[in-house]
C-alpha cells in the first residue's frame, strides 16, 4: 500500500464563467468540488493506474467532510487526522470567452500541539501496512519546517521508502534522513507563500517521540533564490536520487550517473507536475532502471489533462516515444 501524506489539504473550488470581467458581477455558468492537496493528486493517479493507495494528512470542518466524500466517490481510501479548523479552499475561475483561469490559494488553518500528535500516531499506524510514503505539498500553519524529517526519519525506522516533494527549510531538513527519492520545488522557499516561519504563532510543536533532526546541509538556495537547490548537494546529504522537474521534461541525479528524459516530437503546456511526481513512485516500489522510471513518468506527465487526469490510450502511445538521455 502506498501512503500519500497531505499536510495542507484542501477543498478545490472550480468556476466556470462564461466570460470573466473585473469591477463587475460575474455570473457563473457551472461549479464542482474537488479534495486537492499535492499528496491528494498523487493518490488520484496511482489510484488509476490501479496501485493500492490511501490518502493521508490532516482536513477538518465541512470543507474536510467534503474532500473526504469527493475522495469516497472516486473509490479512492481516505484516512485524514481530524483538526478543529477549516480545511483551507483553493479556488479557480475558468473565462470561458478566452480559457484563461484565474486561481486563489487560500493559507492552510492553524495545526494544534495536540492534533500534530494525534497525526503523528495515525501515521505509525499507516506505516505499519505501507510499501512506500510520499510526503508532498506545502506545510499548513503551526507546522515546523522539520515535520518532514521527522516523518522520513519514522519510515527509515519501519522500513519504509519515501518519495519527498518538498523545497525550502522542510527540503533542507529532510534531504539527510536517506529518502529514496526527493524531487525538489523551487517554487517552495524560505519567507514564500504558505512557508512556515513567517507566522504570527507560538513557539515550535512536538510530536511526541519525535527523533533528534539535525538542521541539515544547506542544499537550497537562499530567500528569494528560485535557482533551486543543487541535486549533487541532496545526493550526498543522503537522498537516494534527486529529480528534477519542468515543463517538458525529468531530469534524474544519481551518485551511479545522470539522465533526462523528453518528449522530442511533441510541444505543449507544460506537464501537471503532481502527475510527474506521481510517474516516479512505481520505479521506487518495483526497482526499474532509471530509463524506465523516467519514460514512465515523461508519458504519464504528457498524457495528463491540466486536471491531473490520465489518458490511458495516450500513455501507452506515449510511452514508446520517449527518449533518455544523458542531459545536455
Amino acid at each position: 500500500m502506498i501512503v500519500t501524506v497531505t499536510l495542507n489539504t484542501a477543498l478545490g473550488v472550480r468556476y466556470q464563467a462564461r466570460q470573466v470581467a473585473w469591477d463587475a458581477t460575474n455570473q457563473v455558468s457551472g461549479v464542482s468540488y474537488h479534495a486537492a492537496g499535492r499528496g491528494v493528486a498523487v493518490a488520484r493517479v496511482l489510484h488509476t493506474f490501479g496501485h493500492e493507495v490511501i490518502a493521508a494528512g490532516l482536513a477538518g470542518g465541512s470543507a474536510g467532510e467534503m474532500i473526504r466524500a469527493d475522495l469516497a466517490r472516486s473509490g479512492i481510501p481516505a484516512d485524514f487526522t481530524a483538526i478543529g479548523r477549516e480545511s483551507r479552499r483553493l479556488l479557480e475561475v475558468r473565462d470561458g470567452a478566452s480559457g484563461r483561469r484565474l486561481r486563489f490559494s487560500e493559507p492552510g488553518p492553524y495545526i494544534t500541539t495536540e492534533e500534530l500528535g494525534r497525526f503523528a500516531a495515525d501515521y505509525r499506524r499507516w506505516l505499519a501496512g505501507a510499501t512506500a510514503v510520499v510526503l508532498c505539498g506545502s506545510l499548513p500553519a503551526g507546522m515546523p519546517p522539520e515535520i518532514y524529517a521527522t516523518l522520513a526519519t519514522y519510515a527509515e525506522e519501519a522500513g519504509v521508502p519515501v518519495v519527498l516533494d518538498a523545497g525550502g527549510p522542510a527540503l533542507r531538513q529532510a534531504a539527510a534522513r536517506r529518502p529514496a527519492l526527493v524531487i525538489p520545488d523551487p517554487g517552495r522557499l524560505p519567507g514564500g507563500p504558505g512557508a512556515p516561519g513567517n507566522l504570527d504563532m507560538p513557539g515550535g510543536l512536538d510530536m511526541p517521540g519525535k527523533p533528534d533532526v539535525p538542521g541539515g546541509p544547506d542544499v537550497a538556495g537562499g530567500p528569494g533564490s528560485r535557482a533551486g537547490p543543487d541535486p549533487r548537494a541532496l545526493v550526498a546529504a543522503g537522498a537516494g536520487a534527486v529529480a528534477l522537474l519542468s515543463g517538458d521534461a525529468v531530469r534524474a541525479v544519481t551518485a551511479a550517473g545522470q539522465w533526462q528524459a523528453t518528449l522530442p516530437a511533441r510541444t505543449g503546456p507544460c506537464w501537471p507536475r503532481d502527475v510527474l511526481v506521481a510517474g516516479l513512485v512505481p520505479g521506487v516500489l518495483l526497482g526499474w532502471s532509471w530509463q524506465d522510471r523516467l519514460r514512465h513518468a515523461v508519458a504519464l506527465g504528457a498524457s495528463a489533462s491540466a486536471e491531473g487526469e490520465v489518458d490511458l490510450a495516450a500513455y501507452e502511445q506515449l510511452v514508446g516515444e520517449v527518449r533518455v538521455d544523458p542531459p545536455g
